[in-house]
C-alpha cells in the first residue's frame, strides 16, 4: 500500500555500548518520550541528530510503503534539476537476524532505487543525501542527515580534573535536563570546570554556571572561552542563588576539590528545590532519601557506568 506521509515524521538510529545503554534510554525517553529496546525509532519530533552522543543519523521521511517497487515509482517525482545525489541504505534497522540484508543486497537496493532518480548520482560529493531503511515491516525513504560527534571536539580542554564527567555523559545529561531548549532557563550551580556547561552551551541551551570554588570557576570560564562559547559563570555558594530557573543540573560534589558532607548535599538539594522546578542530579551514592527530604519526587533515572565506576542520573520534579 502506498502511503505518502502527511505530517512530518523522522527516523533516528542509535548506537551505544552496553555500559551506556541505561543512559541512552533515559536520554531517548526525555527527547522523544519513546521507550524501546530497538536501535531505531520513528517520531514527529525534529531534532538535530548531532545533539545526542548516541544518535547516528536522521531520516526525514518523504515516502513510505510496504513495497520497495512503490518507493521506486515515487522517487521518479523528485526533481533535483542539474544537482547530484547519493542514496544510503541505513545499516541500523530492526530486521531480525534471519532477515538481515547482506552488504551486496544493500548495494542492490541503493542501485534499484537510485536508478529511478531523474538526476545524476555522485558517490563522493553529492549535492543531496537520501536514505532508505526497512522499519516495522515497511520501507522508508527520505532526506538523510548524519550525526556529527560534536562532543568529540570537547574532549581536550585546557583545564581538566580526573573526576569530571565525560563529555558524552555531560551531553546526554544536558539533553535529559533540557529536551526542548526554547524558552528554558537552566543553571548548573555546582559547575566545576564546566563540562556540562560546554555541552549545553554548544547546543544553544540558555544555561548559567556557579561554583563555590574560585579555582574551578576560573577553569570553567577558560574552558567555555576555549571553544568559542559565551557563558556566565559566577563564584559563590548555591545559597546565594535568587533567580528562578526552569531546571538545574547538579553533579553532586564528592571529590578532593569540593568535598561535600551528606549535610552539604542535602542543603544543595533544598536550595535547588527553592529556585528550580526540575533538577537532574548526578550522584555516585544513592541519595533518594535526601531527594525526597528536599521536597522532590523522582520521575526517571538511569545508571551511567564506566568500567567499575558508576554514576546515577536522577530526574527530580
Amino acid at each position: 500500500m502506498n502511503n505518502h506521509t502527511q505530517l512530518p515524521q523522522y527516523i533516528y538510529t542509535y548506537a551505544c555500548s552496553e555500559e551506556e545503554l541505561s543512559l541512552c534510554q533515559l536520554e531517548r525517553r526525555s527527547l522523544f518520550e519513546i521507550e524501546t529496546e530497538k536501535p531505531i525509532i520513528k517520531s514527529a519530533v525534529k531534532l538535530d541528530p548531532s545533539r545526542s552522543p548516541f544518535i547516528k543519523e536522521r531520516l526525514d521521511i518523504m515516502y513510505e510503503s510496504d513495497d520497495l517497487a512503490d518507493i521506486c515509482k515515487q522517487v521518479e517525482d523528485i526533481d533535483l534539476g542539474d544537482q547530484t545525489f547519493k542514496l544510503i541504505f541505513m545499516k541500523i534497522n530492526d530486521l531480525e537476524k534471519d532477515q538481515k540484508i547482506s552488504y551486496k543486497g544493500q548495494r542492490a537496493v541503493e542501485r534499484d532505487v537510485g536508478w529511478h532518480f531523474v538526476a545524476e548520482a555522485d558517490l563522493h560529493n553529492p549535492d543531496h543525501l537520501f536514505g532508505i531503511v526497512p522499519f516495522e515491516g515497511r520501507w522508508y525513504f527520505g532526506k538523510y542527515q548524519k550525526s556529527e560527534a560534536v562532543w568529540l571536539h570537547h574532549l581536550k580542554k585546557p583545564r581538566e580534573y580526573s573526576t569530571a564527567l565525560s563529555t558524552r555523559l555531560a551531553r546526554a545529561v544536558a539533553n535529559i535536563a533540557v529536551p526542548n531548549p526554547e524558552g528554558i532557563k537552566a543553571i548548573d550551580p555546582c559547575c566545576g570546570i564546566g563540562t556540562v556547561l560546554v555541552e549545553a552551551l554548544s547546543m544553544g541551551i540558555d544555561i548559567v554556571g556557579r561554583d563555590i570554588n574560585p579555582l574551578v570557576t576560573d577553569g570553567s570560564r577558560e574552558n567555555i572561552a576555549y571553544f568559542g562559547l559565551n557563558g556566565d559563570v559566577k563564584t559563590g555558594p548555591i545559597s546565594d542563588v535568587t533567580t528562578h530557573y526552569d531546571v538545574a543540573i547538579i553533579d553532586m560534589p564528592y571529590n578532593l576539590y569540593t568535598h561535600a558532607t551528606p549535610e552539604d548535599q542535602l542543603s544543595i538539594l533544598k536550595h535547588a528545590r527553592r529556585f528550580a522546578d526540575k533538577v537532574v542530579v548526578i550522584t555516585v551514592d544513592t541519595i533518594d532519601h535526601m531527594i525526597h527530604e528536599a521536597g522532590f519526587s523522582i520521575s526517571d533515572r538511569c545508571v551511567a557506568r564506566k568500567s567499575v565506576f558508576s554514576r546515577q542520573v536522577v530526574v527530580c520534579e
